[in-house]
């Protein structure tokens, strides 16, 4: 089992509650939507607010706990923070998968004729699970 406690702290984050249910969800999970995140909170936390969960989404987004996925026509997802990588999105069911996709190679071979110092890079592929397809 993971060490919520610790992993938090190492991001310059305090342990609360709903920090740790907040890892523990995003742990099981995976890819998840605020709404998603609220439903699974509600049941540990009956009296909690959605704003209460997008301050501690956005503490850890800040803090590099908390990753987002932006997802071309849809509501972002929210992840742990992993190394780099990529996602496959079904167009169908929606499903979210992570991908390894060398993207320091293609910053390599980007023409930056405009002298653009890139920071980060995200990359979505859409497209059809195989689930759907079959």
């Amino acid at each position: 089992m993971n060490n919520y406690t610790e992993l938090l702290r190492q991001h310059n984050l305090k342990a609360t509650p709903q920090r740790l249910a907040i890892t523990d969800i995003l742990n099981m999970h995976g890819h998840v939507s605020i709404e998603f995140l609220y439903e699974q909170m509600l049941n540990k936390f009956n009296s909690i607010s959605l704003a209460t969960i997008y301050k501690n989404i956005n503490i850890m987004l800040e803090n590099a706990f908390v990753q987002e996925v932006k997802i071309p026509h849809s509501k972002s997802v929210y992840e742990l923070t992993k190394e780099v990588h990529s996602h496959l999105v079904c167009d169908n069911c929606g499903a979210v998968q992570d991908i390894t996709v060398p993207i320091h190679t293609i910053l390599e071979q980007t023409d930056n004729t405009q002298e653009f110092e890139i920071k980060s890079a995200s990359v979505v592929f859409t497209g059809i699970c195989k689930e759907c397809k079959n």
